[in-house]
């Protein structure tokens, strides 16, 4: 009874990595390839309120929020779990932590900051929008696969808490 909230830990965070992967996902998928192929200056304007308005939702909470909550769990498993659990849960957070959660911060983050201070219909927008969707959407499919990875980790996880 006492591993009873591992368990349901591990549902929480697995399918709360899942969401973030489907998120992810779209984009990679097809909203990227939208604003590409659409007018430039539009595409960009789009991009930009996307990013401006993304502060402002669940989705970011759940991005942000699992940094601390995997590597929380982590040094849990670490310290009072042992076996097929253990590892899953360590590799989980490992995989979000590099794999999401720094690839955010240090590739997606700065191309949108970047892009946020241009004007959409300028020359050097629309010459940096090319490099933008291609890049921004190849870091994009590295958070898409780490977070999908990390959500099999913890229901992996939570099928292994003896």
């Amino acid at each position: 009874m006492a591993t009873n909230w591992i368990v349901y830990a591990c549902l929480a965070v697995g399918l709360s990595s899942a969401l973030v992967a489907g998120v992810f996902q779209s984009f990679s998928d097809f909203v990227m390839k939208a604003l590409i192929i659409a007018d430039p200056a539009g595409g960009i304007e789009a991009m930009q309120m996307i990013n401006r308005c993304v502060f402002r939702s669940v989705f970011v909470v759940m991005l942000l929020g699992l940094a601390p909550a995997t590597l929380g769990f982590a040094a849990y498993a670490y310290f009072n779990l042992s076996g097929p659990s253990q590892v899953w849960i360590m590799s989980g957070a490992a995989i979000y932590v590099m794999g999401v959660f720094f690839v955010t911060m240090f590739g997606n983050v700065p191309m949108n900051k970047r892009l946020d201070a241009m004007n959409s219909e300028t020359v050097e927008a629309i010459n940096y929008w090319r490099i933008y969707g291609k890049v921004w959407t190849n870091w994009n499919h590295i958070r898409t696969f780490g977070s999908a990875a990390t959500a099999v980790c913890f229901l992996l996880a939570s099928a292994a808490v003896s």
